[in-house]
This record gives structure tokens, sequence and C-alpha cells, in this order.
């Protein structure tokens, strides 16, 4: 007989406390390693010598509210940048930082009045100490300016006179592509003559089967080719280059029965590794990421083949972010796993020297933590699902109380990773399953278009038929079944107790769109011709009749007098995507009929939760919610 043994019942604040070290960046010159750390209550930027230790390094800005999540080298390894926005209202600047001057203030490049809001920025390397950044409202022409990083004076870049246009740039700055996007929700690529500035039609893509966009997509540092996410004429999204001049279209990188993971580009706010690991020095394509049950990484540059076979050593988990000085000798390299994540490490291609730089959870042993497995298995009509599932580690695992974990977007997916949400909920003796039901990414064309028009119909069946999967395999009990998601997740948690109201024995929705028609209706003016290929195409469009009555049919706002499972609502107070007025009208309606509600709101956060405090507070809400009402253990 084996004997079993529990874990020790990990605080929530150990799974939820910011990492004691996070995003390593090494310096242009390989001198010195920047990265987060705590301070101030919150992560800020730290920078400390390649050789050194932590306790030698200096905190170089003081952000006490939110806190910094990205950040970067400039090419003048004597200055940093970083971007920041006021309590998640998403109105984004950037800041320099001047390594060199003791005690100096962070510089605002970027000091726009309010409604105002940095979208995108990038270093070119043939331009030296100049960030073209993607900027739009107030007095600015919606454009790229160049933004001089010494100085901070703006000048007009390229200006975008149509609101669904883009242009790329090569590695000097000239503009060589835009994207313009159609009423109907497909792309156009032009390339762009560099003496005349006239445009020739390259391509056309998008539609249902790239509901975010095109992604990724990017220019070739020369300006002689565009390489986009295609699937071409398989189901499988590939890397491909079209050629400049003669359109030619040639594949980069393909795995056959896998898709290029667009992650890393698609998924704003979020921190995902790449999906095309580019050298920031000269602008070269490094490798691909691929879905898989492990996340796959293909080496496409000769030198960088030679660097990947060595740092895949260091590490049994899956290459996450790197960088490299300027000669790409010395390298920063950080490794994704499901119970050891995001260790860092520094290796030199010269010496062959190599060593552990940062483990960011020391607190946490990778053998109290649950293994994450790749799952797989059929929707009702056929379509093949994939998922992750996480068991509790010394438990037999057998009619476990469960949680369905329900990724947001949809346009995105789960993957084999460290998820803490995961493990906080293995840990208190859930089984977790996360699906990527349809219409979530990574998985083929076809996978994601089956989602179009199943918002609440389909798209609800697959996660139905996942626990359904879970009772049958033996490790769930179908009398304690709970439902957790934020965003879109949130929508699924509510569509859960709303369509199939016996099926969940208790449910948390945060931040979820309970009304389609408010939350599309209540999109930024900036993003509305943006909806077409996703809420517009998949939903409805509520600016027609009968599609408006569609997205209210599938809205559990109309049907909240179904609501009998005991809920925790999770809202923030600053949220721009969802108004909290729609989490309030849910809770007020269930309290006023007597339903189980709990509900809990964070003042200082948007639709991004990032404070640890509010973390830490709303998943003791979630543990006391889920041990009342399937079992589970609690602190």
């Amino acid at each position: 007989m084996t004997v079993q043994t529990l874990p020790r019942l990990i605080d929530v604040a150990e799974f939820f406390a910011d990492p004691v070290f996070s995003t390593a960046q090494l310096s242009p010159d390989g001198a010195r390693v920047a990265y987060l750390a705590p301070a101030h209550g919150r992560m800020n930027v730290w920078v400390r010598g390649i050789g050194e230790e932590h306790g030698d390094a200096r905190c170089v800005t003081d952000d006490a509210r939110r806190g910094i999540t990205a950040f970067c080298w400039s090419d003048d390894p004597g200055s940093l940048l970083y971007r920041g926005d006021a309590d998640g209202n998403e109105g984004w600047h950037l800041y320099r930082v001047d390594l060199d001057v003791p005690g100096a203030e962070p510089v605002d490049l970027t000091p726009l009045p309010p409604g105002c809001r940095v979208s995108a920025f990038t270093l070119l390397p043939g331009l030296p100490g100049i960030l073209l950044v993607a900027m739009n409202g107030g007095a600015l022409a919606f454009g790229y300016y160049r933004v001089d990083i010494a100085t901070g004076e703006t000048v007009l870049h390229q200006e975008i006179r149509e609101p669904r246009s883009t242009f790329l740039f090569d590695a000097a700055g000239t503009p060589v592509f835009r994207e313009a996007l159609t009423e109907e929700g497909v792309r156009e690529y032009y390339a762009i003559d560099r003496v005349s500035g006239a445009e020739r039609l390259l391509r056309r893509a998008g539609g249902a089967e790239h509901p975010l966009g095109v992604h990724p997509v990017l220019a070739e540092p020369d300006g002689t080719g565009l390489l986009l996410g295609s699937y071409q004429d398989t189901d499988d999204l590939r890397l491909v280059r079209v050629d400049a001049e003669t359109g030619e279209e040639t594949v980069v990188a393909a795995v056959a029965g896998h898709s290029l993971c667009e992650l890393g580009t698609v998924a704003a706010g979020v921190a995902h590794p790449p999906s095309v690991l580019t050298s920031r020095h000269t602008g070269k394509v490094l490798a691909a990421r691929f879905v898989g049950d492990r996340p796959r990484i293909e080496a496409l540059d000769p030198h960088f083949a030679e660097v990947y076979a060595e740092l895949a050593k260091l590490s049994d988990g899956v290459l996450a972010a790197v960088s490299s000085d300027r000669a790409e000798q010395r390298w920063v390299a950080t490794f994704s796993h499901d119970r050891a994540p995001d260790l860092t490490y520094f290796y030199d291609h010269r010496t062959g020297e190599s060593r552990l730089l940062f483990r960011p959870y020391p607190h946490l042993d990778p053998a109290e933590l649950a293994p994450m497995t790749a799952v797989s298995f059929p929707a009702r009509d056929g379509l093949p699902l994939h998922g992750f599932l996480t068991l509790p580690v010394g438990v037999e695992p057998t009619a476990l109380p469960f949680v369905l974990l329900v990724h947001g977007g949809p346009w995105t997916h789960d993957s084999w990773r460290y998820d803490r949400e995961a493990q906080v909920l293995a840990n208190r003796g859930y089984g977790v399953l996360q699906v990527n039901f349809r219409g979530s990414t990574g998985y083929g064309r076809r996978h994601l278009t089956a989602a179009v028009g199943e918002l609440g119909g389909k798209m609800h069946d697959d996660l139905i038929d996942a626990t359904e999967w879970a009772v049958d395999q033996g490790y769930a009990d179908p009398d304690r079944l709970g439902i957790y998601g934020g965003s879109y997740g949130g929508y699924a948690a509510l569509v859960g107790v709303t369509v199939t109201p016996d099926h969940f024995a208790a449910a948390v929705d945060h931040v979820g769109m309970a009304n389609l028609v408010s939350f599309t209706d209540a999109m930024p003016s900036i993003l509305r011709p943006y909806l077409c290929a996703n809420w517009h195409r998949y939903a409805g469009d509520s600016a027609d009749p009968v599609q408006k009555k569609e997205l209210l049919s599938r809205s559990p706002s109309t049907m909240v007098d179904r609501i009998r499972t005991p809920l925790l609502v999770v809202q923030g107070a600053r949220d721009a995507r969802v108004p909290k007025a729609e989490s309030d009208r849910i809770v007020g309606s269930l309290r006023a009929r007597g339903v189980p509600v709990d509900y809990l709101v964070a003042d200082d956060e948007g639709h991004d939760f990032r404070n640890p405090e509010n973390l830490i507070r709303m998943f003791r809400a979630i543990e006391r919610h889920f041990a009342d009402h399937l079992g589970g253990r609690s602190g």
C-alpha cells in the first residue's frame, strides 16, 4: 500500500507575492544586468554588474503605486526605459532612467495630456539614441514619433491619416510596409517605395482566422521582406516571408501539426514569451515558438542555433526569453517550467561559462508543487480539444473536488507553464483542468474558426464536455465541480451558472463580461474599427438590431434569474473594459433574490489585477468560497 503525504498548506501570499527577481535583461555592453525586484512595496527596476549579487545592486526606479512590468535597455548602456500608467487606466507613458546619475529622477519622455496614450515603442538599430513611439490623442496627430532619448525632443516621424493603418519600418526607420484593415476585417499589406513613397499591394490576409490581426508581423531589417504568420493552404499557422519586390512567399518556419504561437504579440498587458525571438541589436529573427504539449522552439539563425543548443542544456524547461550583448556572445536566458518557473541563467558563448542568476520564487519547493500534464479528448461534435491537467500532490486522484479554470481572451490559449492559480488550487486539494476550447489560438485554423457564432453555445459546450471528461476519467466528483475565470473566463463562469445552472457547485467571476452589448459599446472609439474580425464576427454587432438581440440572448445579465449557484464576483473599480456597473447589477439582482453571492471590489485596479495585496485578498476570497462549497483545504 502506498502511503501518501499531503504537502504543507502553502499560504496564498507565497503564491501571489511578487517574485524576488523577474524579467532580467543584459546591457548592450554585456557588463550589467537589469531586472525587476521588490522595492517601495512594488516591483521596480534594479541594476547590478553581471558578476555581482543582489546585495550589490541599485534600485533605479521608485514606483510605489502600480509597479513596473515593462522595461528595456536603451542602446546606450547608461540608460533604461520603462512604461507606466496610473492605477490601471492604460494611459501609458514612457520614462527614461539615467543610471550614471545617482539619485536622478525618471524623465517622462511622453508628457501627454489626459486621454493620450503610448500604444507601442521600439528601438531601431539604424537610429541610435532615438525611440520610435506610436502615440495618439489630444493635440497630437495619430502616428509615429521620433523621441530623442537624451533630450526628450519629439518629432512627428510618420503620420497615420487612416485610423485603421499601421506602418512597418526598416532598421533605419524608413517606412517599408503599410498594414491596412478593411471594413470586412481583412488586412492588406502594401510595399512602400523608399524614394517615391508609392505603395503596391502585396498581400491580403485576415478575417475570422486572424481575429486579433495577423501575428506576428514584422519587417526584415533591410526592408526587403515582410515576415508574418500565415496558414497558407494548411490548418497550421506558419512563419512566412513575403518578398517586397515580387510578392513571392516562402516558408521561414513551420512544424507539421503545430501552429506558431501568437501569445507574445496578442495578449496585451500580459507577460508571455515572444512568438518570435529577435536580436535587439540587428533586428534579425533568431527563433520561432510553436504550440504543443510543451512549447517548441525552432532556432532559425545559424549562430543562435549554436547558442540555443548550449542554453537548452541549462534547464529541463522551455526557453522563454533571451537578451545578449551587441556581439551576441554573452546571454541571459529565462526558462518556463511548470514547477520551477523563470529560472534565469547567464551564459558566455566564448568561454562556455554559465551560472544561475535568479530563482524568482526561492520559497517555493518544486517538490511541493503539482505537475501540469497535457491532455486531449474530443468535444461532443468530434472537435479535438487540448488542455492541461494539474492534480494535487499527495492525494489519490479520484473523485476530487474539481475546478475548471477558463482562460481569457477568448483568443488566447493555456500552455505548459507555471500557473500560480492552478498551483494554489491544487495545493488546496482540487483537481484543476484548463481546456483550450474552440476559439482558442494555437491549435489551427479549424479549431479557431469553429467558435464563430458560438459564444455561450458550443464554446460553453466544450467546457462542459471537459468537466464530463474529468468525471469519466475518475478525477472529478460530479457533485463538487467549480468554475473560475477572468475576463472572457469570467464571462464563461457566468454562462456556466446561467445556461447550465445545475452543473457547477460554485463559481468565481473575475472581471467577466456580463452584458455583451454594453461591453462592445463601451469599447474606446480607437478600438472599434478592429472589432469586425473578432467580437462582431464571432459574437455580433450591436448596431444591427437582429444581432443585438442575439448578443443579449448570450449575455448572462439577461439570465440572472437562473442563477442559483453560489457566486463570487471580483471587480476592478478602474476597469476600462468591463464597467463596474455591470458587476453591480449582477450582484444586486442576486442579493435581492437571496442567492449566495460575495462581491470583492479593488478600488485601485483595472481589468488586469497587479498589486500583490489585491491578488492575495482576491485569492483568499476564492479559497474560502471554494472551501465552503466544494470542500477543499483552506488556510
